[in-house]
């Protein structure tokens, strides 16, 4: 192997020191000025002497070994010095450390702007009001201190509580228990909002119900755990720990049922067999892991509520621990819900639903929190709260906690399915989906289920024709107020005959409440048949009869159906109105009625019939109808191409229903923000409502409302990028909207949409922002492969900047257009490609037209029409890196002043002259390899690898800050390389230290609690022995190595192996990035050790004595 100015040292000890640089940064403090001065006028202590004819004549091949590659540039074969100045043969590279080329800084310049434009977006553009109303509780905690290491070897380090609401809850268990699990760094006391107002619900209403007690409502018994607001989201293995916690605290939970001094229940109802889970955030995960563990306690859960819990992904992947458990939990579960026999699913009887905050939940994308590539629509699913009923807002990921609107949808949903009669303490799973599907989705989704058919007719309605009137055919109702008659009159619109030429659908809209008694109800809404017995009286399977007849002609008698228990609430929509929601202090806003049946439903009924049973005239009013397929029903066939370019407008005629449904295929990916502008013109009628506009997509279940409509920005969490496929495939049906507007307005109603480009931007952020602990590093890594390339041919190691500008001519434009085509590329290939960093053998279980990790991968999608987004990331994080790189060079200038001053204070303030000290102090070999090893030792035993990467780093920050002071003192070709090479390194390890950072704080916070129990996935010593040895063999001022052999092919190919798996694999595995840099460190230790001489001898002097301090090798004449 060739080599060039070789850089050894004797002893381990580097030769060079400043020439008395200190004297001269007494005169010149500001400047680490480069002297102008030929530095070969001076002997450094007598290192080198220079004859006339320009030759230097070490004294001793000694002298020749120490020489260092920060000392003043020699022939390496020759060991001779020309007399021209120091920096004279850098050449054309003689330019300043903050150059930057003009391509350099245009494209830097365009990557921070985007950057800009992101943030800027995300903060300005398409932000949703926050429309939760503030919660209030009196609360109190019980801790189980029993709960100790006789049940679990965390006791000392967790904590179990049962709370109790002040003045409402005994100390006593009188209900069914409920566990709930704070996400990372979350606190057990997050469960005072739901807890509270569940035990306010019971107390106020529910225990004064005899059939709702009846029917196995009890109270619920809120238990919490004090995980010491542990950091689950970065560590794997804190979350198996948790969940090896919960399962033991589930077994204790059960157990306290059973003791009399403990619970108060009735002898007669069986004891608890299973606990109802709520999870905030990784708090839903670790529920979910829990079926996975050995202690599992089998139908010890079987209803499990998370919200915004990142279920389909880790939220990070800096921990790979993490991922591989994250793969084992989804692989469970799916491979469960595939089974053909419900006898060979162990969850069968779970119920999952999982609740997302939204766009405002900027903490965990809204995507992750899809189930659909989890669970069945039999089991469970995924819906935002902005479209829950009563709740119609985003809320941010604590605000979910706390929000005062959901919380009591949330309550209510909880005493919707449980049932104290039965052992679980809950409803079969079908009867819980049901309660879950009424209280939390909207009523319109396919798999709503409307339960008016499966009733049989329990009211008798009695009128006549002075009472009732029949709407014709076709025609609407419309009622713009109530009471006109002064008594109750009955409106009935006839239900369309089977086998009508077009499918119709009956709608019903007001702004009246539809109660359920409907006693006190100024509207009721039938679905009627007439009763076959007329002249006899009423039937005993009738519950109630009305009678709205005036004495006229003969009565007509119908069998009736309260239609109220199908009502569908929408958010109110007047011209004063602003947001779905009211805020705390605002008068109370009361949502809107409406009613959806498709004809078909309602064949066995012969009569929609409304009743107006207002007795005096009231504000409200009642629209009702059926209408055609074709007059509601619209699709919008356009490309993504066409609406980005020209947006879509279309126009609703003046005579339309009374809601519309435009259905948008093209529109799925949520990397989209659109804007929709909304323009009616009333012909001088006064209307019974504003535009009201609900836009939706299925699986996951979003909706959102938009009332007194006019100008909204539109965006929505359809395909997202990294994001599984759902469990069924389906083309889907893209973004859809149905529009309510007055039919009695008599003006059209233009509608336009259009790409909101800048709004567009802030979507990037939240699905692409760890796609900067990724794609920098392959910007770095290519740039130190064109170094690397420099230095081995001409041997001047080049500055980042100017790599920098060679690399963007030639190698990152290669690479970038390389990694476009392979995001495009076709789905077998990036499946081959995941499957080489995981093997996931459960998948083959699963379906085989379903690659669960196919979009892993560079950024997550393969649609062809953001191939822009692979180029654009590497712009920006040209300009990301670029800062930093800069960000370095000014910290290190600024250190480098700092050391200066404080290393001539002394000197000055004793009125001495300083005196010559090394910029690099000589320490001993000796004293490097105890030091390692002691470290090494501490990370094998205590420290994870973690804490010695980042004393890496610090150290490393040092090395540079001194190489920097030498090379502005002293300019040389040596210096220069050395300089540009350490800070090159630096830039190198700072890329990776944020994927180390998350897990130094884990083990923090473990110190700061006591738990001293040590991780074995993070004591490996090789993750972290290379970077030791490099920075080591850098402390010592040696520069690598010029090689001119075929080993310098290894090094390029290293450095550019790092850079594609850093941009192929670095979102999914961002763990990854540490060992693939760590390889790269042990290949820089193999050269740095390959320009010293090895052998027994050698090795057994660094155990040598060396009590005479540092030595410095005299030259002689």
């Amino acid at each position: 192997m060739k080599r060039r100015s070789p850089s050894i040292d004797v002893g381990g000890k580097s030769s060079l020191e400043l020439q008395n640089p200190d004297a001269e940064l007494e005169h010149r403090l500001n400047g680490l000025i480069p002297r102008q001065s030929s530095t070969q006028d001076r002997q450094p202590n007598g290192l080198y002497s220079t004859k006339a004819n320009g030759h230097q004549h070490p004294s001793s091949h000694a002298a020749v070994a120490s020489f260092s590659p920060l000392s003043l540039p020699i022939s390496s074969h020759s060991m001779t010095t020309t007399k021209k100045p120091p920096l004279a043969s850098l050449g054309a590279r003689n330019r300043s450390l903050w150059f930057m080329s003009v391509l350099s800084f245009f494209v830097a310049t365009a990557g921070v702007g985007l950057l800009v434009a992101i943030f800027r977006s995300l903060t300005t553009r398409q932000i949703e009001p926050k429309g939760c109303r503030m919660s209030y509780m009196r609360p109190s905690y019980i801790h189980f201190s029993e709960f100790d290491t006789e049940h679990t070897r965390f006791a000392s380090k967790y904590s179990l509580y049962l709370y109790r609401e002040q003045g409402i809850d005994s100390g006593q268990l009188r209900g069914i228990p409920v566990l709930f699990i704070p996400g990372n760094a979350g606190s057990y006391k997050q469960v005072r909002p739901i807890a509270a107002e569940a035990a306010n619900y019971f107390h106020d209403y529910l225990q004064h119900d005899h059939s709702q007690l009846d029917s196995g409502i009890r109270s619920l018994d809120f238990f919490t755990v004090d995980f010491n607001e542990d950091i689950t989201a970065f560590h794997g293995q804190t979350l198996l720990d948790q969940a090896e916690y919960l399962n033991e605290a589930v077994r204790y939970i059960l157990a306290l049922y059973s003791e009399p001094q403990r619970a108060s229940r009735d002898s007669h109802l069986p004891d608890p067999t299973s606990v109802l889970i709520l999870g905030h955030s990784m708090g839903g995960v670790v529920a979910r892991a829990m079926l996975v563990q050995p202690n599992y306690q089998e139908n010890s859960i079987n209803t499990i509520i998370t919200m915004s819990a990142p279920h389909a992904r880790p939220p990070v992947t800096f921990d790979g621990r993490i991922v591989q458990i994250y793969d084992e939990i989804n692989d469970y579960w799916r491979r469960a819900y595939t089974q053909k026999w419900a006898s060979n699913n162990p969850l069968w009887h779970v119920t999952l639903v999982s609740i997302a905050g939204g766009n405002l939940d900027t903490v965990v994308p809204s995507d992750y929190a899809s189930i659909e590539s989890l669970v069945p629509e039999t089991h469970g699913f995924t819906v935002f709260t902005s479209g829950i009923p009563t709740v119609w807002t985003s809320m941010d990921h604590q605000a979910i906690l706390w929000c005062d609107q959901f919380r009591k949808v949330l309550a209510q949903t909880l005493y919707g399915v449980i049932d104290v009669h039965r052992a679980s303490q809950t409803k079969p799973r079908a009867q819980r989906m049901r309660v879950f599907k009424k209280k939390l989705l909207t009523g319109m989704e396919t798999i709503a289920e409307k339960t008016l058919s499966l009733k049989e007719p329990t009211t008798l309605l009695t009128l006549d024709d002075s009472s009732s009137t029949v709407v014709p055919t076709g025609d609407r109702l419309v009622l713009s107020h109530l009471g006109s008659e002064t008594r109750p009159m009955a409106y009935l619109l006839p239900v369309p005959p089977p086998g009508s030429l077009e499918p119709k659908r009956f709608t019903l809209l007001t702004d009246i409440q539809l109660n359920t008694p409907a006693d006190n109800s100024q509207l009721q809404v039938l679905l009627c048949s007439v009763y076959p017995f007329q002249s006899t009286g009423v039937n005993s399977i009738f519950s109630s009869a009305i009678d709205v007849s005036r004495n006229g002609t003969t009565p007509t008698k119908l069998a009736c159906k309260d239609a109220a228990s199908d009502t569908v609430l929408l958010p109110a929509s007047t011209t004063d109105i602003e947001t779905p929601f009211y805020l705390d202090g605002q008068t109370p806003i009361y949502p809107f009625s409406y009613l959806q049946y498709d004809a078909e439903y309602l064949s066995d009924h012969q009569f929609v019939v409304v009743i107006d049973r207002a007795t005096e005239v009231i504000n409200g009013f009642v629209t009702a109808e059926f209408s055609d397929l074709s007059s509601f029903q619209k699709r919008e066939d356009i490309s993504l191409i066409r609406l980005l370019t020209f947006g879509l407008s279309f126009r609703l005629p003046a005579i339309r229903p009374i809601v519309t449904a435009i259905d948008i295929p093209a529109l799925k990916s949520s990397l989209m923000a659109f804007n929709m502008k909304i323009s009616q013109q009333c012909s001088g009628k006064q209307q019974l409502f504003a535009p009201l506009i609900r836009q939706y997509i299925q699986k996951p279940y979003e909706s959102k409302y938009f009332v007194n409509a006019q100008v909204t920005g539109i965006s929505f969490h359809g395909v997202a990028p990294y994001m599984p496929p759902p469990l069924t495939l389906s083309s889907g049906d893209g973004l859809a909207f149905d529009i309510w507007s007055d039919p009695v307005c008599g003006g059209p109603l233009e509608i336009d949409l259009y790409v909101d480009v800048l709004g567009s931007l802030g979507k990037l952020y939240m699905r692409y922002r760890t796609v900067f602990a990724a794609f920098p590093l392959l910007i770095v890594t290519l740039v130190l492969r064109k170094q690397f390339s420099v230095y081995n041919t001409s041997g001047t190691f080049i500055s980042f900047s100017e790599s920098l500008d060679l690399s963007m001519r030639q190698s990152i434009p290669l690479l970038l257009s390389a990694l476009t085509l392979l995001s495009i590329s076709p789905r077998g290939v990036t499946t081959f490609l995941a499957t080489l960093v995981g093997s996931n053998q459960a998948n083959s279980n699963l379906s085989p037209n379903i690659g669960f990790h196919g979009n892993d991968l560079l950024v997550g999608t393969d649609d062809p029409f953001f191939i822009y987004l692979v180029p654009l990331i590497g712009v920006v994080c040209i300009g990301v890196c670029t800062v930093l790189h800069y960000i370095l060079l000014a910290l290190t200038r600024i250190l480098g002043v700092a050391y200066a001053v404080f290393s001539v204070l002394p000197a000055i303030n004793s009125n001495q002259a300083p005196s010559p000290s090394p910029v690099f102090a000589p320490s001993t070999p000796r004293r490097r390899v105890i030091s390692t090893i002691i470290l090494l030792f501490l990370v094998s035993t205590f420290i994870p690898y973690q804490f010695a990467y980042l004393v890496a780093c610090l150290v490393q920050i040092l090395t540079v800050v001194r190489a920097l002071r030498i090379y502005v003192v002293t300019p040389s070709t040596a210096n220069s390389n050395y300089y540009h090479y350490s800070h090159s390194i630096l830039l190198l390890m700072m890329w990776v230290l944020p994927i180390n950072l998350p897990i130094l704080a884990v083990w923090v916070r473990n110190l700061a609690v006591h738990w001293l129990t040590p991780f074995s996935s993070h004591h490996n010593v090789l993750s972290i022995m290379p970077f030791i040895l490099l920075v080591e063999n850098l402390t010592t001022g040696k520069m690598v190595p010029q090689i001119t052999s075929g080993l310098r092919h290894i090094t390029s190919g290293l450095l550019f192996g790092t850079a594609l798996c850093a941009a192929i694999y670095g979102v999914s595995h961002a763990y990854m990035l540490h060992y693939l840099v760590n390889v790269v460190a042990a290949w820089l230790v193999i050269l740095h050790s390959s320009s010293e001489p090895w052998s027994l001898m050698s090795f057994g002097t660094l155990f040598e004595g060396d009590t005479d301090g540092p030595k410095h090798i005299s030259g002689s004449h």
